[in-house]
């Protein structure tokens, strides 16, 4: 484990840049933890998502269900996943009603695109107004950082800083065996 940072902004950026398309989970995992701290003020606003793909069951899930990323209000209201409704505009989902025994037991499943169709055509019923998470620091793989904690699922969301406006974020999922790695990216708008 590493107890600091040893990577600089324009590096994390340089290497986050050379891995859009992938890579093993190892390399990611050993960048991550390369990467400083972030205190949990900085997470506040709008973030656009993206996935880093390491092998993880859990690839491509997220960007075939049309995630658009998280909103951090303060440290006691979280929306941990934003989609757009038939507007465009980002919309808090309740997180709960989402099966998160299938994603793990068939991830395979739930990335058909009937299943996909299905979860468009009922997502206007999953939107909710109300935070379904919280922001708090915790120590993950050695390091205090900040971290969302999601309130009815076993997920706690761990994040490291790239820059200014981009975190890298690794799912602590209950019952996950590989890591699941995305990126956010400050939401301007």
């Amino acid at each position: 484990m590493t107890a600091g940072p040893t990577t600089d902004d324009a590096t994390a950026r340089r290497w986050i840049e050379e891995h859009r398309a992938g890579v093993p989970a190892a390399e990611a995992l050993a960048f991550f933890d390369g990467l400083p701290a972030v205190p949990a003020d900085a997470m506040l606003g709008r973030w656009r998502g993206s996935e880093l793909r390491t092998g993880s069951a859990l690839d491509g899930l997220l960007e075939a269900y049309g995630w658009y990323g998280k909103e951090f209000l303060d440290t006691e209201s979280v929306h941990p996943l934003l989609f757009r409704d038939s507007a465009g505009r980002p919309r808090p989902v309740a997180p709960a009603l989402v099966p998160m025994g299938l994603l793990r037991a068939r991830p395979d499943l739930v990335q058909r695109r009937p299943v996909v169709s299905a979860f468009a055509a009922l997502r206007p019923a999953l939107f909710t107004s109300r935070p379904k998470a919280r922001l708090r620091a915790v120590e993950h793989r050695g390091v205090v950082t900040a971290a969302m904690v999601y309130d009815a699922l076993p997920i706690i969301d761990v994040f490291r800083r790239i820059d200014g406006d981009r975190v890298l974020g690794l799912m602590d999922m209950r019952g996950l065996p590989d890591p699941f790695l995305f990126l956010l990216e400050r939401d301007a708008g």
